[in-house]
């Protein structure tokens, strides 16, 4: 059995057992408020109480104390935020199906650069869609591939019986020029995106169009992405706790206010109508006079929510993307996706608060947002230098401090994983992210801040041989390390 069908079935025996209730019940939402008053309470007793941190001692260091400060700032700021967070993801509910009929025509774009058999597999998965087959149209676009992408695309071309169409750049122009290439091929009411790494299960086009059903002020929706290759190794299965929170708890939160802030490159969907006047000026973005050539899905996410468009998140249009699993993978990964949101916060922050209105709902949710998106950018710099500070005066504090905020910050993505799949045991790789990302991923945040200018893929590389991404003769997506196209 590939990983597909296990994953599948995992999911399928979750919403068996109850995974359809909500995200957190009312006993449970007080629980975890008390747990988590309680924590910090102890937190703030021992980083600043009098057993740990003498007042002296920041006193008598403006500079300290100032950085202290902002972190206790930080820390309410959060706790207020998902409190926010909870009562929202607490009323999330997914679009229902429209039906067949009710149902618009789509085009799955699907872009690759030196993905060899690997984009064959991707496009084998949507050819199993139960979307009507005369209303879904799917579109490969090979991005001047170095390797043997073209001919795998091809292959699958041939053998769609004609539900396939491939289109060949002979240069490579970046992921947004590939999108934009097979946008302007199809006359579809709803452009669907979906990275060539990835796999789709037989319902997942059908949910993610159905919002667009439902609701004509919806100008994109966001897929709910997760790990396949959870049993590649450590990396992979602290990575699932992470999107699973990512995405079944802050996007669903952010749904409900319609300004979900990045629709992921690996499954979205946007109308035709909302994107296409834009196209230009998407593929052409710069920042700091360079152009943009990471963060295509964040980028066109500001375009939508600037024009006025609701942007929401569909939580059972369930597409399955290979994670890393080595180190440098992942950094490389994480500083792309770092770069891309710093750049897209302050383009964000530039139409964001031209209009207040505090009556406005749907508004005051996309400012709050962005105005904790600034603070998560901030937090990890002050972490940095007051862990400096604190290790030239008095580095107890400091380690007392950073193992709380480890043990607080991974509870909540770890009881949002046990919630939403049932297993607690797995649940626990969140404190092992926690640990992992603090000793070795701290440093990835300053950095992305103070390099945003960069643009760089970083992940992309010709592969050697197609054995090297694809493990031969069982059909499944390949468990090493391939050339990622895009994950937001």
């Amino acid at each position: 059995m590939n990983r597909i069908q296990k994953n599948k079935e995992s999911d399928l025996m979750q919403k068996e057992s109850g995974g359809a209730r909500g995200l957190v019940s009312v006993p449970g939402l007080i629980r975890l408020i008390c747990t988590g008053a309680l924590l910090i309470g102890s937190g703030m007793y021992f980083v600043v109480g009098e057993t740990m941190m003498p007042v002296r001692f920041a006193a008598g260091n403006g500079f300290v104390f100032l950085f202290l400060l902002l972190g206790l700032l930080l820390l309410s700021v959060n706790l207020f935020y998902f409190a926010w967070q909870i009562l929202l993801a607490g009323r999330y509910k997914t679009f229902d199906d429209p039906g067949d009929e009710a149902l618009p025509t789509c085009a799955v774009v699907v872009p690759a650069f030196n993905e060899g058999r690997q984009v064959a597999l991707a496009l084998e998965s949507l050819l199993k869609s139960d979307y009507p087959a005369d209303k879904l149209e799917i579109i490969a676009v090979n991005d001047g591939s170095r390797d043997d992408t073209w001919q795998w695309m091809k292959k699958a071309a041939d053998e769609s019986g004609g539900r396939i169409r491939a289109v060949n750049l002979p240069v490579n122009g970046g992921k947004r020029r590939a999108l934009m290439a097979g946008f302007l091929t199809t006359k579809a009411e709803v452009l669907v995106t979906f990275d060539s790494d990835s796999m789709a299960v037989p319902d997942t086009i059908r949910a993610i169009a159905a919002p667009f059903v439902a609701d004509p002020t919806v100008g994109a929706t966001a897929g709910n992405v997760r790990v396949l290759n959870r049993d590649a190794g450590m990396i992979p299965k602290m990575l699932d706790v992470s999107f699973v929170f990512g995405f079944e708890f802050l996007r669903s939160a952010q749904s409900m206010v319609r300004s979900v802030l990045c629709t992921p490159g690996a499954l979205s969907a946007y109308r035709r109508s909302a994107v296409m006047p834009f196209l230009n000026e998407w593929v052409n973005e710069k920042f700091m006079g360079r152009p943009s050539n990471i963060g295509e899905d964040r980028a066109i996410t500001n375009i939508l929510l600037r024009e006025g468009w609701g942007v929401v998140f569909q939580r059972n249009a369930v597409v399955y993307t290979e994670m890393p699993v080595t180190y440098g993978t992942l950094c490389r990964m994480l500083i792309r996706w770092g770069r891309s949101n710093v750049r897209e916060n302050i383009t964000m922050s530039k139409f964001a608060f031209k209009r207040i209105d505090l009556q406005d709902d749907d508004l005051v949710g996309m400012q709050i947002n962005l105005i904790v998106q600034f603070f998560w950018m901030l937090a990890p710099v002050v972490f940095t230098v007051y862990a400096v500070f604190c290790f030239l005066g008095n580095a107890i504090p400091f380690i007392c401090g950073a193992a709380f905020a480890i043990v607080f910050w991974a509870t909540m993505p770890a009881f949002i994983y046990a919630r939403r799949r049932h297993n607690a045991a797995d649940s626990l790789w969140s404190y092992v992210y926690g640990i992992y990302s603090f000793l070795t991923l701290f440093w990835i945040s300053p950095y992305c801040v103070f390099t945003v200018r960069r643009s760089g893929w970083l992940t992309r590389q010709t592969p050697k041989t197609d054995e090297d991404k694809v493990l031969a003769g069982n059909g499944s997506v390949p468990s090493g390390d391939l050339p990622k196209v895009s994950h937001g």
